[in-house]
């Protein structure tokens, strides 16, 4: 059976979180657009959900915004404030380790006359390598910036981002500030009021929860944010994103938002332990294995954790990636970003770290997930230093 280490690109449905969207799909079917009774019972289901997930990221209700996932919710965000006809200009900042489903709209952008710069972060071999200096942020701030936008964790090296400090800073010179937070949510403490942020993207499939449904923080006050809507045709949210909602899917959402947000601290630290676990185990077994990003006991200022704590992602120099995780079919690990998977090029999260293209070919991505087992990671670490083996003897 396979170990799946691979909680980054997606997770398994929490059973809880599958019972409570069931009745959604038989008896309790309605549209939450229709007037009579059974659009009401569904109305009345996507209110409640609504007020859970404000709940737990610390937001009102009316700032929810139901979109088909994190892409979805990055591009409103972005696209939505490049679009708006009163911005203050067509300057936009970002960071090189940003996912693409942010770094394409920006590019989108760029080809239209827009002007993006994209920040560097900190090295390979920095015990905070990928983190984001705040200081770049406000060096990179001009008039005529309309939007910044920096991920709170990244999704190959784990990297947590000093989100409160950069919205000081863009707040300070009124400009927008959005949070790709898809990693974070779920496994961090993740607060909006706290972070600053305007505008915050999110999805189900990454903390438990089904696919194919997500959602977007709007700030309604201080400033109050407005976006252009890039769906069209029934006015649902508010006018900013049509489109008949996905009411099993919503109530999905906000199950899973409300399990992680009730046990996170126990989460969290079990999710450490297996991680931690694991990386112990392939660094003594395997000769010459490198960690990659910040160090897995890296602090912030204020004391925080400077990676989730569920990421690791580890270079095996002389082994190309591919090769390796054909050699252990039984475990499910990544080479990067399960979006861009099937691409030939190296990643440019590892990229941006200074990591050569045949470096970052040689490195794997782990996510430990909340059912994973210490055997399973003991029995992983197995099936790694095998294959490694197996790789480096054919390569000879």
């Amino acid at each position: 059976m396979t170990i799946y280490l691979d909680h980054h690109s997606t997770t398994p449905v929490d059973p809880r979180v599958l019972d409570a969207m069931l009745p959604y799909f038989t008896e309790k079917f309605g549209n939450p657009g229709s007037v009579h009774a059974l659009g009401e019972e569904a109305r009345d289901a996507v209110e409640r959900a609504r007020a859970t997930i404000a709940r737990g990221i610390g937001a009102e209700p009316g700032e929810i915004v139901f979109t088909s996932g994190a892409t979805e919710s990055n591009n409103l965000a972005i696209r939505g404030v490049a679009e708006r006809r009163r911005r203050r200009g067509d300057h936009l900042v970002s960071v090189r380790t940003e996912h693409p489903a942010v770094l394409d709209p920006l590019q989108r952008w760029a080809e239209q006359g827009f002007e993006v710069t994209l920040l560097d972060v900190e090295r390979h071999g920095s015990p905070r390598a990928g983190w984001l200096d705040p200081d770049q942020v406000a060096a990179a701030l001009r008039d005529d910036t309309c939007l910044v936008s920096v991920m709170l964790a990244n999704n190959e090296i784990g990297v947590v981002q000093p989100l409160a400090q950069i919205a000081a800073i863009s707040k300070a010179r009124g400009v927008l500030l959005h949070c790709d937070a898809t990693q974070g949510v779920g496994k961090l403490p993740v607060n909006v009021a706290e972070l600053g942020v305007d505008l915050m993207s999110f999805t189900a499939h990454k903390l438990h929860g089904p696919k194919g449904v997500g959602a977007l923080y709007v700030r309604r006050r201080d400033p109050v944010v407005r976006l252009a809507p890039q769906i069209a045709g029934g006015g649902q949210e508010q006018g900013r994103r049509s489109g008949t909602l996905n009411v099993p899917g919503i109530v999905g959402l906000a199950e899973a938002v409300g399990l992680a947000t009730e046990n996170l601290a126990a989460e969290v630290e079990q999710l450490s332990k297996l991680r931690n676990r694991l990386a112990e185990g392939i660094l003594k077994a395997v000769p010459n294995a490198v960690l990659v990003g910040p160090k897995l006991d890296a602090k912030s200022e204020d004391g925080d954790p400077l990676r989730l704590p569920n990421n690791l992602n580890l270079m095996f120099p002389g082994v190309d990636g591919e090769a390796l995780m054909l050699a252990m079919p039984e475990l499910a690990v990544s080479s990067g970003a399960a979006c861009s998977s099937t691409s030939d090029e190296p990643s440019h999260v590892l990229l941006a770290l200074g990591l050569s293209a045949d470096e970052a070919r040689s490195c794997l991505r782990f996510g430990v997930g909340r059912f994973n087992t210490a055997d399973e990671i003991d029995r992983a670490v197995a099936m790694v230093a095998a294959a490694v083996d197996k790789v480096r003897k054919l390569a000879e």
